[in-house]
Protein backbone atom coordinates (compact mmCIF):
# COMPACT_ATOMS: atom_id res chain seq x y z
CA UNK A 1 0.00 0.00 0.00
CA UNK A 2 1.11 3.29 -0.86
CA UNK A 3 1.47 6.50 0.98
CA UNK A 4 -1.38 8.10 0.12
CA UNK A 5 -3.57 4.98 0.51
CA UNK A 6 -2.25 4.81 4.50
CA UNK A 7 -3.31 8.72 4.68
CA UNK A 8 -6.40 8.20 2.97
CA UNK A 9 -7.48 5.34 5.46
CA UNK A 10 -6.08 7.25 9.00
CA UNK A 11 -8.46 10.04 7.39
CA UNK A 12 -11.40 7.80 7.19
CA UNK A 13 -10.48 5.82 10.41
CA UNK A 14 -10.97 9.52 12.12
CA UNK A 15 -14.24 10.19 10.50
CA UNK A 16 -15.12 6.97 11.71
CA UNK A 17 -14.41 7.85 15.34
CA UNK A 18 -15.93 11.19 14.69
CA UNK A 19 -19.00 9.43 13.42
CA UNK A 20 -18.73 6.57 16.58
CA UNK A 21 -18.73 9.76 18.93
CA UNK A 22 -21.71 11.43 17.22
CA UNK A 23 -23.64 7.92 18.02
CA UNK A 24 -22.16 6.88 21.44
CA UNK A 25 -23.11 9.86 24.46
CA UNK A 26 -20.08 7.50 26.80
CA UNK A 27 -17.77 9.06 23.84
CA UNK A 28 -16.07 12.39 22.93
CA UNK A 29 -14.17 13.76 20.52
CA UNK A 30 -13.14 17.59 20.62
CA UNK A 31 -12.35 18.29 16.65
CA UNK A 32 -11.56 16.56 13.83
CA UNK A 33 -7.56 17.22 14.60
CA UNK A 34 -8.21 15.26 17.95
CA UNK A 35 -9.47 12.33 15.62
CA UNK A 36 -6.66 12.26 13.67
CA UNK A 37 -4.44 12.07 16.35
CA UNK A 38 -6.42 9.41 18.62
CA UNK A 39 -6.98 7.23 14.78
CA UNK A 40 -3.23 7.35 14.81
CA UNK A 41 -2.49 6.02 18.57
CA UNK A 42 -5.33 3.65 17.82
CA UNK A 43 -3.62 1.79 15.24
CA UNK A 44 -0.23 2.17 17.17
CA UNK A 45 -2.12 0.51 20.31
CA UNK A 46 -4.09 -2.38 18.11
CA UNK A 47 -0.85 -3.02 16.51
CA UNK A 48 1.46 -3.07 19.83
CA UNK A 49 -0.39 -3.74 22.78
CA UNK A 50 -3.74 -5.79 21.62
CA UNK A 51 -1.84 -8.85 20.46
CA UNK A 52 0.08 -9.18 23.48
CA UNK A 53 -3.61 -8.60 25.31
CA UNK A 54 -5.39 -11.31 23.24
CA UNK A 55 -2.44 -13.65 24.11
CA UNK A 56 -2.78 -13.23 27.69
CA UNK A 57 -6.67 -13.54 28.02
CA UNK A 58 -6.59 -16.81 25.24
CA UNK A 59 -8.20 -18.79 27.87
CA UNK A 60 -11.56 -16.91 28.97
CA UNK A 61 -11.18 -15.83 25.23
CA UNK A 62 -11.67 -19.64 24.35
CA UNK A 63 -14.25 -19.94 26.76
CA UNK A 64 -16.57 -17.31 25.60
CA UNK A 65 -15.83 -18.46 22.04
CA UNK A 66 -14.11 -15.17 21.44
CA UNK A 67 -16.53 -12.94 22.07
CA UNK A 68 -14.40 -11.21 25.09
CA UNK A 69 -12.86 -9.84 21.83
CA UNK A 70 -15.19 -7.56 21.74
CA UNK A 71 -13.89 -6.27 25.35
CA UNK A 72 -10.51 -6.70 24.42
CA UNK A 73 -11.29 -4.25 21.73
CA UNK A 74 -13.47 -1.58 23.93
CA UNK A 75 -9.75 -1.57 26.43
CA UNK A 76 -7.77 -0.51 23.24
CA UNK A 77 -10.33 2.55 22.95
CA UNK A 78 -10.20 2.98 27.05
CA UNK A 79 -6.01 2.99 26.28
CA UNK A 80 -6.21 5.61 23.05
CA UNK A 81 -8.70 7.80 25.34
CA UNK A 82 -5.76 7.64 28.46
CA UNK A 83 -3.51 8.77 25.66
CA UNK A 84 -5.25 11.63 24.01
CA UNK A 85 -6.39 15.05 25.05
CA UNK A 86 -9.53 15.32 23.21
CA UNK A 87 -10.41 12.11 23.09
CA UNK A 88 -13.02 10.77 26.02
CA UNK A 89 -14.22 7.60 26.62
CA UNK A 90 -16.39 7.21 29.87
CA UNK A 91 -17.56 3.53 31.15
CA UNK A 92 -17.20 0.06 29.96
CA UNK A 93 -19.99 0.20 28.04
CA UNK A 94 -19.34 3.43 25.95
CA UNK A 95 -15.86 1.53 24.86
CA UNK A 96 -16.67 -1.62 24.29
CA UNK A 97 -19.90 -0.43 21.64
CA UNK A 98 -17.99 2.08 20.75
CA UNK A 99 -15.01 -0.14 19.71
CA UNK A 100 -18.05 -2.12 17.91
CA UNK A 101 -19.10 0.77 16.18
CA UNK A 102 -15.89 2.77 14.94
CA UNK A 103 -15.22 -1.30 13.51
CA UNK A 104 -18.30 -1.35 11.34
CA UNK A 105 -17.65 2.58 10.44
CA UNK A 106 -14.08 1.67 9.68
CA UNK A 107 -14.92 -1.43 7.70
CA UNK A 108 -17.25 0.17 5.39
CA UNK A 109 -15.31 3.93 5.08
CA UNK A 110 -12.22 1.54 3.97
CA UNK A 111 -14.00 -0.69 1.71
CA UNK A 112 -14.39 2.29 -0.15
CA UNK A 113 -10.74 3.20 -1.00
CA UNK A 114 -9.38 0.80 -4.20
CA UNK A 115 -5.54 0.50 -3.94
Amino acid sequence: MEIKGWVVRWVLNGVALLLTAGIIGGIEVHGFLAALFAALVLGIVNAIVRPIIILLTLPINLITLGLFTLVVNGFMLKITSIVVNGFDVHGFWAATIGAILLSIFSSILNALVID
